[in-house]
Order: structure tokens, then C-alpha cells, then sequence
């Protein structure tokens, strides 16, 4: 059995819209997109490949879905270690809408998500990863079904757009697990789903 991991990226205040460009989700009048390209050095870049070399399986939004198959199946390049996982592994998209999953080795997934996504990591050896997918994220993180999430904090505060956590998310406990900091100052922080937080006084 895998585990479903999420790889999300957040500015200091929480923002996860839009971290790759400026036309990648504009909803709600959100301007700045593109914020975290800034920071892509080298140490960011092994961060990706050493994530990228766990994988088993992809499950994305739809819109981070959208993204990606207008981008990835161009590379074909046999000896990038994004693309080729990316167009070689089995890819599942949360979607009520979508019908025409062109990306090959594509599965949309639109019945019940929490028992279609409990299957998944069942059937599936190693990870089950999530990258970006805001919307069904927090869904997930809801029933308690992504094990573990790489928290990349970029060094910005926007003030705007939305927030990975947002305002009625279920109160959740993680465990530290590993840190890292890249040379353009990006915060890795790998966190285990540990429960319910506990509370106390002082």
C-alpha cells in the first residue's frame, strides 16, 4: 500500500495561488502569479528530482491537470526526470466535468473521491503524489487521507489570493519529519499527519 503525499507550495502568508506564472489561475482577480520562479535554483531543482523519484502514481485537480498536460507531454526529453515520470506514470484527475482525457496513461476520477482515492493508495506500491491541486487538497486533508506534505515556503508575502489552509479547515496535528533550506531561501518542511492537535495552558 502507498501513501498519498501533497507537494504544495505557500508564500509566508499562506497564499498557494498561481506559484508558477501569471496566467496559471487568475480566478478572483488574482494578479500576481508567478511569485515562487524567482527562487528555482539548483537546490530547488534537486529537491523536485529527489521528490519526483518516489512517485508511483499522480493525482491532481483539475486545473493543475489542465496545466500540466498542456506542458509536459511536449518534453521528451528520455533523460528529464520530471517529464518522464510525469508522461510514463499513471495519472488520476478529480473531476465531475472533465470527458476528454487526452494525456495518455490518464483516469478521471468522478464518483466518490474518498473511496476511489482510499483504492488508489491500496493498489498503488510506492507514492501517490499531489502537486499544487489546492481545492482537492484541502477535500482530502479533511478525511484524513494524505499521509504526508512537503510544505515549500517561499520568502514572499503577496496579501492577497488563496490559502492552502484556509478558514474552516480541519483542525489537524503533524509531525516534523525534515527540514531543509535551499540557497534562494526556501523553507522545505516535510510533516506526517499525526491526528488531532492536543491543547494545553500556560
Amino acid at each position: 500500500m502507498g501513501k498519498l503525499t501533497l507537494t504544495a507550495f505557500v508564500t509566508l502568508d499562506g497564499v498557494h495561488q498561481a506559484p508558477g506564472g501569471p496566467q496559471e489561475d487568475p480566478s478572483g482577480g488574482f494578479e500576481q502569479g508567478g511569485w515562487s520562479v524567482p527562487f528555482g535554483d539548483d537546490d530547488f531543482g534537486a529537491f523536485v528530482v529527489e521528490n519526483f523519484g518516489r512517485v508511483g502514481a499522480f493525482l491532481l485537480g483539475r486545473r493543475t491537470y489542465d496545466i500540466f498536460a498542456s506542458y509536459w507531454p511536449k518534453r521528451t526529453d528520455p533523460a528529464d526526470p520530471i517529464a518522464t515520470k510525469l508522461n510514463a506514470l499513471p495519472k488520476y484527475v478529480a473531476s465531475r466535468t472533465l470527458t476528454d482525457a487526452a494525456w495518455q496513461h490518464t483516469t478521471v476520477l468522478g464518483g466518490d473521491l474518498v473511496k476511489e482515492v482510499e483504492q488508489l493508495k491500496e493498489r498503488t506500491d510506492d507514492e501517490v503524489q499531489i502537486h499544487g491541486s489546492a481545492t482537492l487538497a484541502q477535500s482530502l486533508l479533511a478525511h484524513d487521507l494524505i499521509d504526508t506534505v512537503h510544505l515549500c515556503v517561499f520568502p514572499v508575502v503577496l496579501g492577497a489570493g488563496r490559502r492552502l489552509f484556509a478558514e474552516g479547515a480541519v483542525p489537524t496535528a503533524f509531525r516534523h519529519v525534515e527540514a531543509r533550506m535551499t540557497g534562494a531561501g526556501v523553507a522545505i518542511h516535510t510533516y506526517d499527519r499525526a491526528g488531532r492537535p492536543t491543547y494545553g495552558s500556560y
